[in-house]
């Protein structure tokens, strides 16, 4: 009983270690985050990688530049053109501290009975100097109820995305084409695989 205990406690904190690293190179069958391919014609793909908010831009642009070397190699092809190529970023503000109490999780967040302006709040650190109406204190906003005032950091993930022609032969002498074994070459030891 005591050793499930502890096998339990391990593996969620391998779940928990998981979820705070940068996504690494795999493809994303189970989630949102990893590279994914469709094919548009015999020798024509959509590539893309995600990644999550750990994740920077450089790495993602990696990552999906590697997929079409490999992808293009899978296919029989020595070399491939990019034709369009996009990287889009993902920007959004999430709290880092909780201003929800367990107690009344069910209440939305900007309510007017019981907020900063009921009749019973009372701030000592009011600044005189606003109207009666605007109660503020040095502190910001904040509620009885809901474990003092917020903070926010921004959060970014991002997506790269390419369009790509696979052909054979010698690599034409043009900066929108790829050699795919030089590809996997010079990017291989950029590569971060799952942990098995």
């Amino acid at each position: 009983m005591h050793i499930s205990k502890i096998a339990a406690g391990f593996a969620a904190l391998a779940i928990l270690v998981a979820c705070t690293t940068a996504t690494p190179y795999q493809a994303a069958y189970d989630s949102d985050r990893g590279y994914s391919e469709q094919q548009i014609e015999a020798n024509r793909f959509q590539v893309q990688f995600a990644g999550n908010s750990l994740t920077d831009r450089k790495t993602v642009e990696t990552y999906m530049l590697y997929r079409a070397a490999e992808l293009t190699k899978q296919h029989g092809f020595d070399h491939f053109r990019v034709v369009q190529r996009a990287t889009d970023a993902d920007s959004r503000v999430v709290p880092t501290t909780t201003g929800y109490s367990p107690f009344y999780s069910n209440f939305y967040l900007d309510y007017r009975y019981f907020g900063p302006r009921a009749s019973y709040f009372h701030d000592p650190y009011r600044r005189w100097a606003y109207p009666r109406s605007f109660y503020a204190s040095r502190f910001g906003y904040y509620d009885p109820f809901w474990d003092g005032p917020q903070e926010y950091r921004e959060i970014t993930s991002y997506l790269a995305s390419a369009e790509i022609i696979m052909g054979k032969g010698p690599k034409p002498d043009d900066p929108a084409y790829f050699d795919a074994d030089q590809v996997i070459f010079n990017l291989g030891s950029q590569i971060q695989r799952p942990e098995s």
